[in-house]
């Protein structure tokens, strides 16, 4: 059994509880492939056990988080059909689940890199929406590298879209700003120039890192561009909401 696989079947059980200790602790030898191989190894299972891939998220878009985890570049995950939630959800089906606000895109069209800049991406885009993600960890204490976050599908967990759909052409995405709050007070601010200056570059680099590996972004899907503000622990009871004044507005609440 390859290194890859046990990093898979480690985290596939973590799923159900306990979180396990990172898998570079447990597995020195892991390296970036084998890390993505883990990530898709899961992502593979999950389809055969019925599951539908919806599109991606892009994590570590963040000057902060780079400098954090000692990295130049974003990393990506799979959004699953059973990870679009609505406003409402119970606490009990994550770990140590974390939230931040977030601006997707819906594709209107196929993607694939290598190649793509900002022109081809934009054209690719059929609209933005404001998000929710939450995110969730099976690694013990969020005690994570990059190689453990890129197994762990790039601490996936959920995401909760907001109703506005928004076309490029009428909104500045490096000025959209968002506070968000939990339960009523205000935990995080931020515009989307925090996300690699323009979330767009996030969709760029999304598009032609997978298109290097071979995979096309397909239209009808959506891309989480990366986090405004920095995350927040959310906990039975809490609601959530992010407000992007010109753009619009999401709210989760979590329940026991």
């Amino acid at each position: 059994m390859t290194v890859a696989q046990r990093v898979a079947d480690g985290l596939l059980a973590a799923y159900a509880g306990p979180p396990i200790e990172p898998p570079t602790t447990t597995f020195p030898e892991l390296i970036l492939d084998d890390a993505y191989v883990a990530q898709l190894l899961q992502i593979e299972r999950r389809l055969a056990d019925g599951r539908r891939v919806v599109g991606h998220k892009i994590g570590l878009t963040s000057a902060a988080m780079q400098q954090l985890l000692g990295v130049e570049q974003p990393d990506y995950g799979h959004l699953l059909d059973d990870m679009v939630v609505a406003d409402s959800l119970s606490i009990d089906r994550f770990l140590q689940p974390r939230i931040e606000p977030e601006i997707g895109f819906v594709l209107g069209r196929d993607l694939q890199g290598p190649g793509v800049d900002e022109a081809a991406a934009a054209a690719a885009v059929e609209a933005a929406f404001p998000a929710l993600e939450i995110v969730d960890s099976r690694i013990a204490d969020w005690q994570i590298g990059l190689l453990d976050t890129i197994a762990d599908n790039a601490s996936s967990g959920a995401v909760v879209i907001g109703p506005e759909r928004v076309a490029l052409r009428d909104l500045d995405l490096p000025s959209v700003s968002v506070t968000m709050r939990r339960n009523g007070q205000d935990v995080g601010t931020g515009t989307g120039a925090a996300v690699m200056g323009n979330p767009l570059r996030a969709l760029v680099w999304l598009a032609n890192t997978l298109g290097a590996r071979g995979i096309r972004l397909e239209a009808g899907h959506i891309i989480l561009a990366g986090a405004m503000c920095a995350m927040v622990p959310v906990a039975a009871g809490d609601q959530v909401t992010a407000e992007f004044p010109g753009f619009g507005a999401v709210s989760v609440r979590f329940t026991s």
